[in-house]
């Protein structure tokens, strides 16, 4: 297999008390070298998120080809349809010569395709995958992802980051972390459905569709920017101390409940909107008078040329929803729905020329990223992509999927995904400040919606 040799390195350890224990760390390569000179321009959207991370967790039951070598094998075959995952970043200045591809020179993020390969993490858990999923916390599901931010020296740093952790029981949890200027949720969700079938040696539902110029704009000057980015291109940085005081937790909702949830609504209300509308109230405990909720949408489906749902990048669309939260769950979720049934495409390219001409402007790099998930309270919607198509084994698809986006410290993050069951159940995971998120996995609310706390607080397991 083209890995590097498996070395025990420093940096894996997890915390004190911890059930997972990573024990190597080593490189995976594609099978197949790129061509000398590839390169891959990150568009204005996918360089609008250096700020954030994704990390995505596969759990797979145990199965007879499932094991940590053939897991390896098919992710090296895998990554070799993936030639910007294997390279690594460079930041392009405006006035360079036109890279070997025939891309055109801009300012920003450029991979070059130079088969350095992805970071792979061995660990094991102590526990069996049941037990896992019965009993771990939300922090404690980081444990089964790997990451380490960029340094100073981005062309030797790796976007992507890998581990494989086993449990007792011979299961194994997959996850993936990277860098947002890669890869939005929905490409590293569908990554798994690619790797699967290289697992299998099938072909992907979803291959993927590296086409820089999908969103190549080329405004005369700079446009003015979007309300919604205006405030958060000058909103102060939460301070690392917020940061780190952020606690994660995870929702499941049958899809009777949902059924239930639903039913208590206006006719034809969304899952999305029922539960965006439902947390919202309960996270905000507003009890009265109007309110925003900035909206996060993939956008591959909602465009005149929709994209593929393969496509590599970012089309994560944010847009600010206005509902009067007096008005109850029912005039809420009605009022999410009519938002993002309206949102046009224009709004869009207004949002993708006024990054790329920020971009392009020489103190829009002195000024630096800012936040695009927060710090305001950002709902996700991701219960359309289909997460649980990447079966390793044929007719065994996960047994959960869960995802988060990083840095999205302030009020906190929302993400409603689709669930293992299909059909009307969903999954909510929520990222909050860690008194909101223990005052959410015990509300009243949220459990009499069918609520069922999968990876909750250290409190709310221990009680």
């Amino acid at each position: 297999m083209p890995a590097a040799a498996t070395t025990v390195a420093a940096g894996l350890a997890t915390g004190p008390g911890s059930r997972v224990t990573r024990f190597a760390k080593s490189t995976a390569a594609s099978v197949t070298p790129v061509r000398p000179g590839k390169t891959h321009t990150l568009s204005p959207l996918d360089n609008a998120m250096e700020r954030h991370t994704v990390h995505v967790v596969l759990y797979c039951r145990a199965a007879p080809g499932l094991d940590r070598e053939q897991l390896k094998e098919s992710l090296s075959e895998v990554l070799s349809l993936y030639p910007a995952m294997t390279g690594r970043l460079t930041r392009r200045e405006g006035g360079e010569g036109a890279p070997a591809d025939g891309e055109p020179s801009q300012r920003g993020w450029v991979v070059k395709c130079n088969d350095a390969g992805v970071r792979m993490v061995d660990a094991r858990a102590a526990a069996t995958l049941d037990e896992w999923l019965a009993t771990a916390t939300g922090d404690e599901e980081m444990d089964l992802l790997y990451y380490e931010p960029m340094g100073p020296e981005p062309y030797i740093w790796s976007p992507f980051y890998v581990q494989l952790t086993e449990f007792a029981d011979k299961s194994y949890a997959l996850g993936l972390s990277c860098t947002h200027i890669h890869n939005d949720p929905t490409a590293a969700a569908l990554f798994f459905q690619a790797w699967a079938a290289a697992h299998r040696r099938t072909t992907s539902t979803y291959p993927p569709f590296l086409h820089a110029p999908a969103f190549e704009v080329s405004p005369p000057s700079l446009p003015p920017p979007p309300p919604l980015l205006a405030e958060k291109s000058s909103a102060a940085s939460p301070a690392s101390a917020d940061a780190a005081a952020m606690s994660s937790a995870t929702f499941h909702f049958p899809a009777p409940a949902v059924r239930a949830l639903l039913s208590s609504l206006e006719p034809g209300t969304t899952p999305f909107a029922a539960l965006a509308a439902l947390f919202w109230l309960r996270v905000t405990g507003a009890a009265n008078g109007e309110r925003e909720l900035t909206l996060a949408l993939d956008f591959r489906k909602r465009m005149y040329a929709p994209l593929p749902w393969g496509y590599y990048g970012s089309v994560v669309h944010f847009t600010r929803a206005r509902a009067d939260l007096a008005a109850g769950l029912p005039a809420v979720a009605a009022a999410l729905d009519a938002h993002v049934a309206g949102v046009p495409e224009e709004d869009l390219w207004r949002a993708v020329e006024w990054l790329y001409a920020r971009q392009q402007q020489p103190e829009g790099g002195a000024a630096g990223p800012f936040q695009m998930y927060g710090p305001e309270l950002t709902c996700v919607a991701l219960d359309h992509v289909p997460m649980y198509g990447a079966e390793f084994e044929a007719g065994a698809p996960p047994a959960r999927v869960s995802c988060r986006v990083g840095g999205a410290a302030g009020e906190g993050l929302v993400i409603v995904l689709p669930a293992a069951e299909g059909g009307e159940a969903r999954d909510v995971v929520v990222t909050l400040p860690a008194e909101a998120t223990a005052r959410v996995c015990r509300d009243g609310e949220v459990l009499r919606h069918g609520a069922q706390v999968v990876f909750g607080t250290k409190a709310g397991k221990e009680a």
